[in-house]
């Protein structure tokens, strides 16, 4: 799967189609957004853009300007027959750790709902945009991609990964659900490979990635300059070109003995339940019986999540299954609402808190146990605000090309 072509996310089988006859320019040029004291630059040629995150101190946390100027640009270059593909990546030791959450604990804090609103608006939006988009993406995953970093990465057509990636989706750590489009491309991994990634925030590298096809190819950081310049080289809007450079400077990978990726059949075996006590249970039976310390560990990471977090989660994924990108992006912003308006549990600001505010790693969930979520807490969990709050409004543009 190291080499496979990046899918259309919105419609799953639909094939990018594209004019790979298109008069593109070649004329060197750099290009500096100079909004929001660039935290998002630009470079490129007459061909190809490439976007660079940049926010290194923080991570390349996004916030509600970078979603917004993102969105901007990608709309300009998709409108733009010269431009023939387009590319992003991090600077620093980060693609994206993930959305600002420390701003947005402290907008919680202060009442400021809407702010809060408007960064999962445009951060959603942007996603959509990229599994929608009508042009080859391709993103270089050199480093910390985790959350919103793999929001707006993974639903694009090419994501490479290397020795220094490292992806996660630990959002019921703070007390929140696997959002930022999570629910669609976890739950189209291979076996319940989904459901442990999203109830354990358990960590994978590049190899990984590429092994399970949340990336498309692998490279060693060191080569990544050299993919970049060959890249740059590039006059075309044809996916099957740029595969061809990516797989010409990539490399085969295989992981090691020590993966999860290793460990499928007792990950399907205790994953598959329909509730998390079972899967908790089934996780102790393997605990006891083999003294792994993997299932151990499994057990301990589950054991430390927010309880009303890991049931949302795990209904999440399995509704992902069954729905499109836009659907399951309308679903986790009524979901996110439900969060960060607390009217359920304060998990949320709690977990941010205790794990990245305080950083006591001491959390005070609510419910304390799995066994005090109630059916009623998960079903509100998955329903709007209110009747009169306004839903997610995505792009359509993208989406009636292909209709």
């Amino acid at each position: 799967m190291q080499s496979r072509r990046g899918v259309l996310w919105l419609l799953g089988t639909a094939k990018l189609s594209l004019n790979t006859y298109r008069n593109l320019s070649t004329s060197k040029h750099v290009i500096l957004d100079n909004l929001n004291h660039n935290q998002v630059l630009v470079q490129g040629n007459g061909s190809s853009r490439m976007a660079i995150l940049n926010r290194p101190s923080a991570l390349n946390a996004l916030n509600t300007n970078m979603a917004a100027t993102l969105h901007k640009l990608y709309r300009s270059w998709e409108d733009n027959p010269d431009i023939g593909f387009v590319m992003l990546k991090g600077s620093g030791r980060a693609f994206a750790a993930g959305g600002d959450i420390v701003a947005l604990y402290h907008l919680m804090n202060k009442g400021n709902m809407e702010l809060c609103k408007e960064f999962f608006r445009a951060a959603y939006s942007f996603m959509y945009l990229i599994g929608t988009y009508l042009k080859p993406h391709v993103a270089l995953l050199n480093g910390i991609t985790m959350g919103g970093g793999a929001g707006i990465s993974i639903p694009g057509t090419f994501r490479v990964a290397t020795d220094k990636t490292i992806f996660a989706t630990p959002e019921v750590h703070i007390g929140f659900h696997p959002d930022a489009a999570a629910s669609f491309y976890l739950s189209h991994l291979p076996g319940q490979l989904g459901e442990y990634l999203a109830l354990t925030g358990e960590k994978l590298k590049g190899v990984e990635m590429v092994t399970c096809g949340i990336a498309t190819h692998y490279s060693s950081s060191a080569r990544l300059p050299l993919i970049e310049e060959q890249l740059g080289k590039l006059v075309t809007d044809d996916p099957s070109v740029i595969e061809t450079t990516l797989e010409q400077y990539g490399e085969l990978v295989h992981p090691d003995s020590s993966s999860v990726l290793q460990r499928v059949d007792i990950l399907d075996k205790c994953f598959c339940h329909d509730t998390v006590e079972e899967i908790v249970d089934a996780m102790e039976n393997v605990a006891s019986e083999t003294n792994d310390p993997w299932c151990i560990s499994t057990l301990k990471k589950l054991k430390e999540a927010s309880p009303l977090s890991l049931k949302v989660a795990l209904r999440s994924i399995r509704e992902g299954r069954l729905q499109t990108l836009d659907q399951c992006l309308l679903r986790e912003y009524r979901m996110t609402l439900q969060a960060v308006h607390r009217q359920i549990s304060g998990d949320f600001c709690e977990g941010v808190r205790a794990r990245v505010v305080d950083k006591d790693f001491a959390p005070k969930w609510n419910p304390p146990t799995l066994e005090k979520v109630s059916q009623d807490m998960v079903d509100q969990y998955f329903s709007r605000l209110s009747e009169t709050e306004p839903d997610l409004e995505l792009p359509t543009k993208s989406r009636e090309a292909f209709l």
